[in-house]
């Protein structure tokens, strides 16, 4: 045999166990090995700042619908109301010319005409425009003005006026003239002026 051959490599052996077999316990290149190839925990609180503003805009969000939902309803349903009370107004117009003619003194007709007044005054039926109210253009329709115009009232009321609410429903019509100015209240004499004027008597 030659030198060659009778010359062989040395083996080298690597115990790539993470465990001593002899002690059972952790190799510290194992361990070290394991604690840098453990993942670092993430920073969640970023994460959670930003769902919880999603969150809040998300409750923002729905709160302002059903408040517009509500808003878009109630105007809905104030809609209809004055709609039907709209058609109702003519027969309104019908039993106030019955009752100045005296017709709702009494009989059955009478108690129709205060139960329709009445349901209507509670769903938000006011009727305005009486004879010595202002004279209000918003409001009243002046068919007939007498006077020079300073301090106008309302003189005569040829057809009320009905609102629903903060709609008015149809203006009143009415004839219009000057307020009629109040009479001066007379001046009583003082206590010395009387004594004076009761002293000047006595000397007559």
């Amino acid at each position: 045999m030659t030198q060659g051959n009778s010359e062989q490599e040395p083996i080298t052996v690597v115990d790539n166990r993470k465990i001593d077999p002899e002690t059972g316990e952790i190799r510290e290149q194992a361990a070290e090995n394991g604690s840098a190839a453990a993942p670092e925990p993430a920073d969640t609180s970023g994460e959670l700042a930003e769902r919880t503003a999603d969150l809040q805009r998300l409750t923002a969000e729905y709160a302002n619908y059903r408040r517009r939902v509500d808003r878009d309803r109630k105007t809905a349903v104030d809609a209809a109301k004055a709609s039907v009370v709209t058609e109702l107004l003519g027969v309104l117009d019908d039993l106030d010319r019955a009752r100045a003619h005296g017709d709702l003194e009494t009989g059955p007709l009478r108690s129709v005409a205060d139960k329709l007044a009445d349901a209507l005054r509670k769903q938000g039926l006011e009727e305005f425009g009486a004879e010595g109210d202002p004279f209000d253009p918003t409001l009243h329709e002046a068919v007939q003005h007498e006077g020079s115009g300073h301090d106008p009232v309302i003189g005569i009321v040829m057809r009320k006026g009905y609102r629903f609410g903060d709609r008015v429903l149809r203006h009143a019509l009415v004839a219009v003239t000057d307020a009629v100015a109040d009479t001066a209240e007379p001046v009583e004499p003082s206590e010395t002026e009387a004594s004076d004027a009761d002293a000047e008597a006595n000397n007559r």
